[in-house]
């Protein structure tokens, strides 16, 4: 028999919505020609990218994404994750399973875990208290389970997407309208500082879900998505809980509640950083990540599944007219991973 296999992906969709619906603060959409396009490349991609897993941000409407799958051949080999009755009014994750690997039903949790309880009153005298109301993700996060193999575990996998690096909107704030002179040339600023403050208390929210079940050990999961921020943010930092990466061979170690970057693991296998997701203002930067438990790291003494590679489909963004050529503004990650006994 051979090694089993199991290849991951995440794909942020660059709003994938029916044409003639309103999308954020464009009444008008997406027109029928860039509707076109976008199904044309979103299959094309799905369908050369061949994952087991596929999970996907910035989905709009479920009939689109179905037509998308349909087009790449691949209803019959996978199942959608979709919520029901979703019709373009938000965007949602979504997730494309091959058959015989999923298990149960999907789920999309949309509230904070009681556990993650940001209230602070200051460490010190010089520290003044603060007191977030954040209780729930933006993006509700979807979780599912897989079984890639009968001799392997069963993996929980979440496919999130945090809140952007761009700006919050605070004009049409109640406190800004009340004296725009003194807030009008800081919104940028005051926004950008809302945006990271939710997305770290969604990294947070996520990761306390994470601790209560990774804790102890022998719990898969495999986290992707959209967390619009790089792999040493404090974002990704509060998401990894930051393990040891082993660097000397010895498949001695691991982190029961750690998670490990695909893009770490393939950077120490390289001899140049190529991994990239996301161009703006010229920046290359990596948004989307794929994070995987200790039993699919090469260096656990816990290890199912050894790390074989992974790859980013990301020439599209040296472009930027993505309306046009129906392309996504984010690169395409995909990681695969073979089955190995466990080295205990």
């Amino acid at each position: 028999m051979p090694a089993s296999q199991l290849s991951i992906a995440t794909f942020n969709l660059f709003n994938l919505n029916l044409p003639g619906l309103r999308m954020y603060r464009d009444p008008d959409g997406w027109t029928q020609d860039q509707y076109d396009k976008k199904i044309e490349w979103t299959a094309r991609m799905l369908k050369q990218g061949d994952a087991d897993v596929w999970g996907f941000q910035e989905h709009w409407h479920n009939d689109a994404l179905t037509e998308a799958v349909e087009q790449a051949g691949l209803d019959g080999t996978h199942t959608l994750l979709m919520p029901d009755g979703h019709a373009g009014q938000k965007i949602q994750c979504a997730a494309l399973v091959r058959n015989e690997m999923l298990q149960g039903d999907p789920e999309w949790i949309t509230s904070f875990p009681e556990g993650c309880f940001l209230r602070s009153s200051g460490e010190d005298d010089q520290t003044p208290s603060i007191e977030l109301e954040v209780n729930a993700f933006s993006r509700p996060v979807l979780n599912f389970m897989i079984k890639p193999a009968r001799s392997k575990d069963a993996i929980r996998v979440f496919v999130c997407h945090f809140k952007s690096k761009a700006p919050t909107r605070v004009s049409s704030e109640d406190w800004y309208k009340r004296d725009p002179d003194l807030y009008h040339a800081h919104q940028s600023t005051l926004g950008s500082a809302l945006s990271t403050i939710r997305r770290t208390a969604e990294a947070a929210a996520l990761r306390v879900i994470l601790n209560d079940y990774l804790r102890g050990g022998g719990q898969p999961a495999i986290v992707l998505g959209d967390l619009n921020d790089g792999i040493q943010s404090n974002t990704l930092n509060i998401m990894t809980a930051q393990p040891t990466f082993l660097l000397d061979g010895r498949p001695s170690e691991g982190s029961d509640v750690g998670l490990y970057s695909v893009s770490t693991m393939l950077q120490l296998r390289s001899e140049r950083d190529v991994y990239y997701s996301h161009i703006y203002k010229n920046r290359m930067e990596t948004l989307d990540h794929i994070l995987v438990s200790e039993e699919l790291y090469d260096l656990s003494r816990d290890r199912e599944w050894g790390f074989a590679g992974a790859e980013i489909v990301n020439d599209h963004l040296n472009r930027e007219d993505h309306k046009d050529t129906g392309t996504g503004d984010h690169g395409i990650v995909r990681a695969q991973f073979t089955g190995r006994s466990s080295l205990r």
